[in-house]
């Protein structure tokens, strides 16, 4: 929205700084953080008198989770909030790609609310019905796969950019919808699984939205893409609004998850963030290269389909618990130790991810 103000700038002024994504992404960052700051506690005690009983802790969790009980849910609303004022504020309005993202999150995090909202309602751990949640997620990754195929160049319409491998694309064709569907729900849900300890999905989201801003910055440049051999995608450096406002909002809301949590993301915000990744992965010809970045949600989302096709067949678990998380507390890690070694797995898998731009 402020972006319309460059229109006023005669050259060398205040008005000139509105042009620069980059300028824009620091003030969307710092947008996002304070709204964090200032509404974080109003909206935890506004979330605690409605809850009155909080999230509800399964009853076959891990034995320490039980002292949780009573902690609100639906933080995410927190991080939602940051992020899209400030990313309506700083975004350019008229690129389509912020706006496939934009749905996107703000789909997710809908069902995401749905299913919070039934299960503190019910105070049951049982929400909204799989098979709802799986089939709303599909439709709105539909539109947004499409839409991105839609927008996207001529030369890259419907193909799968291979990382490492110069100018290697891989013609899908009208596949890359279903494709690109696969994408954001799995995304949307291996944060989703990853969300179960206090600060655990929060930082790698954050992570992995600044490696991916940083990729959908370079390939929206084609002086940057020519210099690295990677395939220009006119647009999408207008996303690095979009994940800097996601960090701003996210680091908002850590203040207040960090252990012990005054607040849940809940599914309001897994969903919707996880969701957010893979959409820019989408967009931005990366979904390859979001398994690398976001490679500790999907050691989680295994670890959960291993664990039950292996109980299907022998009856035995390969974890002690599934997601991996609750495998390593019930072998007697500490919370914080858990969560802090992830934060570091979840560093170096994106610092491998982003390094696959030069290496060619």
């Amino acid at each position: 929205m402020l972006y319309w103000l460059s229109g006023l700038s005669e050259g060398g002024d205040l008005f000139n700084l509105f042009r620069y994504i980059t300028f824009r992404a620091g003030a969307a960052f710092f947008t996002a953080l304070i709204f964090g700051f200032i509404f974080g506690r109003p909206l935890i005690e506004h979330l605690r008198r409605k809850q009155k009983r909080g999230q509800p802790i399964r009853d076959d969790g891990p034995e320490g989770h039980f002292v949780k009980a009573g902690t609100p849910t639906m933080g995410g609303l927190l991080i939602l909030s940051a992020l899209f004022v400030s990313t309506l504020l700083w975004a350019r309005l008229d690129n389509g790609y912020i706006w496939i993202v934009l749905l996107v999150t703000a789909g997710f995090g809908a069902i995401g609310f749905a299913d919070d909202y039934a299960k503190v309602s019910k105070h049951n751990t049982k929400g909204v019905s799989g098979k709802v949640r799986m089939g709303l997620g599909l439709v709105l990754a539909l539109v947004a796969s499409a839409w991105a195929m839609w927008l996207h160049p001529a030369g890259l319409t419907g193909q799968l950019a291979l990382p490492v491998f110069k100018d290697a694309l891989i013609n899908l064709g009208i596949f890359f919808v279903p494709f690109g569907m696969i994408v954001i729900v799995g995304a949307a849900n291996a944060v989703n699984l990853t969300d179960g300890l206090d600060g655990l999905a929060i930082m790698p989201v954050m992570i992995a939205a600044a490696t991916l801003g940083a990729i959908a910055y370079t390939v929206g440049r084609v002086d940057f893409t020519n210099y690295l051999g990677v395939h220009h995608v006119p647009g999408t450096g207008e996303i690095l609004v979009f994940a800097a406002a996601l960090i701003g909002g996210g680091l908002g809301f850590l203040w207040y998850n960090a252990p012990p949590a005054a607040v849940f993301m809940g599914d309001t915000g897994s969903l919707a963030l996880g969701g957010a990744l893979g959409a820019i992965a989408v967009v931005t010809k990366h979904e390859i290269v979001l398994a690398i970045v976001g490679g500790l949600f999907v050691v989680e989302a295994l670890s959960v389909i291993i664990q039950v096709l292996y109980f299907k067949r022998t009856g035995k678990r390969v974890f002690l618990m599934a997601p991996i998380h609750h495998h390593f507390e019930k072998q007697g890690w500490g919370e914080a130790q858990i969560v802090i070694r992830f934060w570091i797995i979840a560093l170096i898998l994106a610092l491998i991810g982003l390094a696959t731009l030069k290496v060619r």
